[in-house]
């Protein structure tokens, strides 16, 4: 980094509450100084461009595509993580929450020891400075396998686990309400008979009614005890987010309905829904679309899911396309509220004192184009 402060100018700075042309500058410690600095020609041109604080990102899927590209092949997993941490960073996000599987059926192609060696990859990423975002972990946790708990104890000692989500993708319930819909699902993937379809589907509602109560209460308490924040996933009925309180659960991941969205926004727990479902229109598996959350105030985290640059996308989608959420607001879905949701407070808005964390973004038509990415004041992509 320079001696000296580094100045933005030429900006459209998106900040809590407006969007206000001006400059931003940065002093040598990665932190921002000042916001609207007068400046005269020296430091970086934005151009006019929309200068965002970098975008947090608690539930990304992507880590594993690098990892095993096609089935039955593992690639070097410093080379994995390094190959998502750029795609990470060109799309804008500077801090990220790689989701990790604990807790495997028997029909998954990844295992236990896989999620291992990524843990480790990020942690050798970390140390020898490889990466360009801000990595934390977020271990997915499947409460109806029956490994879940040994699997989870291999991430105890881990520092930079922050986040786990209570998970249970059993047939007839949240995600997969409609046995329809989970057949459909699985017969395409596994290329079952009726005959097997029905007793996979038995198998998995016996394991749940069996494993699942007693390991979402083990692995709360596990976590609550390491100061882990937890985050429901898939609750679909009243009764799922009051077991989600009485867990003390701060985030309400892809909740499968609007009763759902709004008992957990009224308990103050940060819904969090996929930026795929905004950019699509609609939940790609029939549950109840991220638009309609905002448009009925039930949204308040966005996360790219499966597709990193989907988060930017979303935001300027949401401002563009819902009369009552404007663009800070929306950026905020991306930044400051996932930020302060998992207590990282350091982050998440232009404010001076916090991390230098910026986005040069460019909106050409409907869809924004990353121009420059800095995390603590140095350029990353």
């Amino acid at each position: 980094m320079s001696t000296h402060p580094k100045v933005f100018r030429n900006a459209r700075l998106v900040l809590a509450d407006e969007v206000r042309d001006g400059s931003l500058s940065v002093d040598t410690d990665g932190l921002i100084a000042a916001v609207d600095t007068p400046t005269g020609a020296d430091g970086h041109d934005c151009e006019g461009d929309f200068l965002l604080p970098g975008l947090v990102e608690l539930h990304t899927d992507h880590l594993e595509t690098h990892y095993a590209p096609r089935p039955k092949v593992r690639w070097n997993p410093v080379a994995s993580v390094q190959a998502h941490d750029a795609q990470i960073a060109c799309a804008g996000i500077t801090t990220v929450f790689d989701a990790l599987r604990v807790g495997m059926d028997e029909d998954a192609d990844l295992r236990c020891d896989d999620m291992r060696a990524l843990a480790e990859a990020i942690e050798t990423g970390k140390q020898e400075d490889r990466l360009r975002a801000d990595h934390f972990i977020h271990l997915r946790c499947e409460v109806s396998a029956p490994d879940v708990i040994d699997a989870f104890r291999m991430f105890q000692e881990d520092r930079n686990v922050r986040l786990v989500s209570l998970m249970d993708h059993t047939p007839g319930q949240r995600q997969f309400v409609s046995l329809d819909a989970y057949k459909v699902y699985y017969q395409g993937k596994k290329g079952f008979s009726d005959e097997q379809m029905a007793a996979f589907i038995r198998k998995r509602q016996e394991l749940a009614d069996g494993l699942a109560p007693g390991n979402r209460k083990t692995l709360s308490a596990a976590a609550r005890k390491n100061g882990i924040a937890i985050a429901s996933h898939d609750d679909a009925t009243i009764d799922h987010v009051a077991e989600a309180i009485d867990l003390k659960t701060r985030i309400a991941e892809f909740p499968t309905t609007i009763e759902a969205a709004k008992a957990s926004h009224d308990a103050d727990m940060a819904v969090l829904m996929g930026a795929p479902n905004v950019v699509r229109g609609g939940s790609h598996s029939g549950n109840v679309s991220a638009r309609e959350l905002a448009e009925a105030g039930y949204l308040d985290v966005l996360s790219s899911d499966y597709i990193p640059a989907s988060l930017v996308q979303a935001a300027f989608q949401l401002a563009g396309e819902v009369e009552a959420i404007t663009l800070p607001e929306a950026v905020a879905m991306v930044t400051a509220t996932p930020a302060s949701a998992i207590g990282l407070h350091d982050r998440g808005t232009l404010t001076p004192g916090l991390r230098a964390d910026l986005v040069q973004v460019k909106l050409v038509g409907n869809v924004p184009i990353v121009r420059g990415v800095w995390r603590e004041g140095k350029r990353v992509a």
